[in-house]
């Protein structure tokens, strides 16, 4: 799998706009050539491919989740708080974060697992987030043109491509392309500095401890000398030098002390992404020696109930859990896995019991929403689940799991055109115009549509289809 040449290209595709207090003045950003909204625009493209073609986008809406309460927490507190972020998981052990252009950014599970403490890992995504608030990638790629961002929107997608194709010589022409243009967008120090200090400043307003910038970041460079050549994807196109972390350090020792505890959260996740990697045995061995080695931490506890369910053991699984559960205050981490664990065992009516429940105790939780949808289906209760997932889309249109769920249940009712105009906002949502297209087709097909519904399908369709022929028009001219 291409992943170090796609992790290098992504890495340098870092993107947006803000003035911050004590930064230095790198110049114009040239926002005539490239403008917030071309880089949102092109952002889209990127984020599409990674989310629907990229076999290591990491599809959970727990982990995915977090990180993005984390992210917005920081991005609120920025010196741009107005402008638009999303944060998404790359399933990938090695040590990298990246931004793309209009306020796309990833995070590799590798990263939040190396992270010793909740601060350390936001010091990072306050980086990132600055990397985009000062609008590098515009400062990068303006001076060459919009041709030059769309040159490499057209060559990540070579790369995805490549990543998934078993002809070698095509991802060895991908890989040799990236790393032509890795020279010409990398990542100056004055730009890490500029990241560096105004990421600290969001630090300290979001609540977070700032030493985690400074620590975090000189264990990185203690690691490099385990490397040799082959350092963290991250510090191959994050420089780090001596004279980062001196300022990073001298920077956090004037900001005032402030003790935090990590929330549960930070831990949960990390239990998550270690239970679910590897062989279920081994997840399983690997939790166990956590939960040795700090018997009543509730994520060790619960990350060794999520392996052993993993594993088929669902007993001892729910043995577990409920050994947890005694002991630390509710959390959706556990009501979900309660809610898995009883699906497993075909209590379908328990989990969507369990669900509920949770739904009105923690009403702002996405993930759950998704898991009581999806228990609803499962548990022989479409109706409630499409009811419920169209409640919900009154206010998320542009929520891709909603849609494919609400399509899932339609199809369980037996309500065919109902079902693939519901997939295909799927697949609009997913960048792909033509199957859209054609999932409305076959729903006029369907023949079990009323009125009102076969002429909203007439509607949208003519839309699409206006919106792919200005497409077409627009590449050809």
């Amino acid at each position: 799998m291409m992943r170090r040449p796609l992790a290098l290209l992504l890495s340098l595709t870092l993107a947006f706009p803000v003035n911050a207090y004590d930064l230095p003045d790198l110049g114009d950003v040239a926002a005539s050539e490239l403008s917030p909204a071309t880089e949102r625009r092109i952002g889209e493209q990127i984020i599409s491919q990674i989310r629907w073609r990229d076999a290591a986008y990491l599809d959970d809406p727990e982990i995915e989740d977090y990180i993005n309460r984390i992210g917005h927490k920081l991005a609120a507190v920025s010196s741009n708080p107005g402008l638009d972020f999303d944060f998404f998981v790359v399933n990938d052990p090695t040590l990298n974060a990246f931004a793309l252009p209009g306020g796309f950014i990833g995070v590799h599970t590798g990263l939040l697992l190396a992270a010793q403490t909740e601060s350390e890992f936001a010091s990072v995504l306050g980086h990132e987030i600055a990397h985009v608030t000062q609008r590098h990638i515009a400062q990068i790629v303006g001076k060459q043109s919009q041709s030059a961002m769309l040159m490499l929107a057209s060559l990540l997608v070579a790369v995805l491509a490549a990543r998934s194709n078993s002809d070698v010589s095509q991802a060895a022409i991908a890989a040799g392309q990236a790393g032509a243009i890795q020279s010409q967008l990398g990542y100056t120090r004055a730009f890490e500095r500029e990241a560096d200090r105004a990421g600290l400043e969001t630090l300290e307003n979001a609540g977070f401890d700032v030493r985690g910038m400074p620590g975090f970041f000189e264990r990185l460079q203690r690691a490099t000398r385990m490397y040799e050549n082959n350092a963290p994807a991250y510090l191959r196109t994050h420089p780090l030098t001596t004279e980062r972390i001196a300022d990073m350090e001298n920077r956090a020792a004037s900001m005032r002390y402030r003790q935090v505890v990590d929330s549960p959260d930070f831990g949960y996740a990390r239990a998550k992404l270690r239970a679910n990697a590897g062989q279920p045995a081994d997840a399983v061995k690997d939790m166990e020696n956590q939960v040795a080695q700090a018997p009543g931490d509730a994520a060790a506890g619960y990350g060794l109930a999520r392996a052993l369910s993993r594993a088929g053991r669902l007993d001892e699984a729910a043995k577990r859990l409920d050994a947890v559960r005694a002991k630390t205050p509710p959390s959706p981490w556990l009501v979900t896995l309660e809610a898995e664990i009883r699906l497993a065992r075909k209590d379908g009516a328990g989990a969507i019991r369990t669900l509920e429940g949770a739904v009105r105790d923690f009403p702002s939780n996405r993930s759950l929403v998704y898991s009581l949808a999806d228990a609803r289906i499962l548990g022989g209760q479409p109706g409630a689940a499409v009811e419920g997932v169209r409640r919900t889309l009154d206010n998320r249109q542009g929520d891709s799991r909603l849609w494919a769920l609400l399509s899932r249940g339609y199809a369980a009712l037996g309500k065919r055109t109902a079902q693939h105009r519901a997939q295909a906002e799927v697949y609009l949502l997913r960048g792909s115009l033509p199957a859209a297209i054609e999932q409305l087709e076959i729903a006029r097909k369907a023949g079990d549509g009323d009125f009102y519904e076969l002429s909203a399908v007439d509607a949208r369709l003519r839309e699409l289809k206006q919106r792919l022929l200005e497409e077409r028009k627009d590449r050809e001219g």
